[in-house]
């Protein structure tokens, strides 16, 4: 790996991770289009380190609030709202992390290929668009009950498949139950904290146990890329959504998708 690759990966996850157009297919894609070497598990949890602090910072009143609320639920009997929100966060995050340590091994061996994440993307693409275009969009995160918190786990715990994003599968699910564009974002990036965190923590007990080399330049340019290109992607994506449907999105998920069929059917 070069530096200019390290840039172009985190770049790339930094931009992706909260855009419903899935960042494990654009990670993936250069190393099948160009032929990139794997980034390593180092890198991986460089990246996840960056992603992760650019929501928790971009989110931090709200991450304290909950986290207080939080607490106080368990040794003050807290009922707030706030409180209320931080477990269905909690219970959301269950599903992703059930999936993902009975899938793992599955989804590496026969589901993370250029013709999977191609499928994918146009599939879940087409799905956020019909979803989008039905969506009631009246409801906030805070009217999320366990019914609803459950329903957006499952959806999270099946963007483990290459290409359905976790952000797209998550918006998605949230869009259908009622919640407004700006709530389903919330609701997905606040989702995002304890599965990145958990994913992340993966990554590096793996990273401890493996004995891989560790290149502290490719290292530090994945956490910082990645930090700033996903905070500044939060930021402008909730300020478009605010005016904008999912339509875009949906739109650069076809040309994509249909673009890597037509890539790999003459190559």
């Amino acid at each position: 790996m070069s530096y200019l690759e390290a840039f172009l990966l985190a770049l790339i996850q930094g931009l992706t991770e909260f855009l419903p157009i899935s960042s494990s297919a654009h990670l993936i894609l250069p190393s099948a289009v160009f032929g990139w070497p794997d980034q390593g598990l180092a890198f991986d949890v460089a990246v996840h380190v960056g992603t992760l602090a650019a929501v928790m910072i971009y989110f931090r009143a709200e991450v304290v609030s909950l986290l207080s609320a939080f607490f106080a639920s368990i040794f003050k009997g807290d009922r707030s709202k706030e409180a209320k929100l931080a477990w269905m966060i909690l219970l959301a995050t269950i599903p992703a992390c059930i999936f993902g340590l009975l899938m793992k091994d599955i989804v590496e061996v026969y589901l993370r290929s250029a013709w999977v994440l191609a499928t994918t993307t146009v599939i879940f693409g087409l799905l956020l668009w019909y979803v989008d275009r039905n969506a009631s969009l009246v409801s906030d995160e805070y009217q999320a009950g366990w019914k609803k918190a459950l329903f957006i786990g499952l959806a999270q715990a099946m963007a483990i498949i290459p290409g359905t994003s976790r952000s797209g599968a998550t918006i998605t699910a949230a869009l259908y139950l009622g919640f407004t564009r700006e709530a389903a974002a919330r609701f997905s990036f606040l989702m995002s904290i304890p599965i990145i965190l958990l994913a992340g923590g993966y990554l590096g007990l793996e990273l401890v146990t493996s004995g891989e080399p560790i290149h502290y330049g490719f290292l530090l340019t994945g956490i910082l890329t990645s930090f700033v290109s996903a905070y500044f992607c939060i930021h402008f994506f909730l300020k478009a959504i605010a005016r904008i449907s999912m339509t875009p999105f949906v739109i650069y998920r076809l040309i994509l998708g249909f673009g890597l069929m037509a890539f790999l059917a003459f190559n």
